[in-house]
């Protein structure tokens, strides 16, 4: 994930250098991954100061989004320079890793929810979490894992994006020459698939993805393409007032909506003619509302937080950055580190200071393993340089 992962944000500084470096990538990718760690965390309180609970999207549109930029920021890099064979090349080799990450993720996490249900006995974890069938037919459940199928609760962003990067080298080249024919079909495949229910099945029979990839795809080349046209990224990102009324507008009405959720007196002043027409909010097939508000909080961020904000460069914003830039790792840690919150909370103590406790621990074991990353492929960097300049002074 980083794009999913680490490795792309990396080469996002390419050969110009941190100073070339867009940091809100970093940043919002980063602030993705505290967001969705808190919100694994079951009767966390704290999760409220999340933005699924402000508006319709929340921090898998930002993850999809940035994603789908990214990557056309570093295959498209690729592309240009060494040709589409190199780039497929890339492109698969990551969606390797990323294959890799996720399957010892999944006996990871497996291994932790089993534990803890022995431990505690408490065998109702095993169920909450998804993994009942992999105790029941562990044989058919690890075949099925093997094939994306089968998943324990929080692990579902990573097989979409396997699926959506594996598909990316065969639009690349299109997305580069003709990018509004790539998002008119990409548009149609969604229309269709929110129309006659098209999914991919999971297992046990009978489920689908959580995040339908004939849908959030969208998403995901909305994101590439806007990389490619940087003049069509400067006309909509320009402010207009107009605009910024409007997306104001969405963000209150989502505001509104949101909060008719947890407050009934709200919800009776919603007309019923109107649910009727506005739900069911889809999160698994991106419902239209969900990409409206996600675009609306863009546009207005986007104004707030120009590019080159000095207070990016700053301490407070290094350990949000920190972790955008090793968001892979920072991800699967923080699904670890979620289901162990969720286990203090609930065996250990449920009181608003261990909320806070787990909370505020969690985001730090995730800052300081990012650090370390960072920290060991700068040095990395530097002696393979030594090496290269040793060797051709040498020669």
């Amino acid at each position: 994930m980083k794009e999913a992962a680490g490795k792309e944000a990396t080469g996002a500084a390419g050969g110009n250098g941190a100073a070339a470096r867009d940091l809100r990538l970093d940043f919002f990718r980063g602030l993705a991954l505290w967001f969705i760690f808190v919100n694994h965390i079951p009767a966390n309180q704290i999760s409220w100061a999340t933005p699924r609970n402000f508006g319709l999207s929340d921090a898998t549109e930002i993850f999809v989004f940035i994603s789908g930029y990214t990557a056309a920021l570093v295959y498209g890099r690729t592309l240009d320079g060494q040709g589409l064979p190199m780039a497929a090349a890339q492109v698969l080799h990551r969606c390797w890793t990323l294959y890799a990450t996720y399957i010892i993720l999944f006996f990871a996490y497996t291994a932790q929810i089993a534990y803890t249900a022995r431990a505690f006995d408490s065998p109702l974890f095993a169920e909450e979490m998804g993994i009942a069938g992999y105790f029941q037919d562990p044989v058919t459940a690890l075949t099925q894992a093997i094939l994306l199928k089968f998943r324990p609760a929080n692990l579902d962003v990573l097989p979409l994006y396997i699926v959506l990067l594996l598909a990316f080298p065969l639009l690349l080249p299109a997305l580069r020459r003709r990018p509004a024919a790539v998002l008119a079909g990409s548009a149609a495949l969604y229309l269709a698939a929110r129309q006659w229910g098209w999914n991919l099945p999971t297992y046990p029979d009978g489920g689908v993805w959580y995040f339908n990839p004939f849908t959030w795809q969208l998403l995901f080349l909305l994101g590439a393409s806007l990389q490619f046209q940087p003049d069509l990224r400067a006309v909509l990102t320009r402010f207009r007032r107009p605009v910024a009324v409007a997306a104001g507008a969405v963000l209150l009405a989502s505001l509104f909506l949101t909060l008719s959720w947890k407050f009934a007196p709200l919800h009776a002043l919603i007309p019923v003619s109107l649910t009727e027409i506005l739900y069911p909010i889809s999160k698994t097939d991106l419902d239209p509302l969900r990409l409206l508000h996600f675009f609306a909080l863009v546009y207005l961020v986007l104004w707030l937080v120009p590019a080159g904000a000095s207070w990016l460069r700053g301490s407070l914003a290094a350990p949000v950055l920190a972790c955008g830039r090793q968001s892979l790792h920072v991800f699967c840690l923080g699904v670890l580190l979620s289901f162990a919150g969720q286990t203090v909370l609930v065996h250990v103590s449920g009181s608003l200071s261990a909320q806070f406790l787990v909370t505020v621990l969690g985001i730090a074991a995730m800052v300081l393993m990012a650090r370390f990353l960072n920290w060991y492929q700068s040095a990395e960097r530097s002696r393979r340089h030594r090496v290269a300049a040793t060797t051709k002074m040498g020669t």
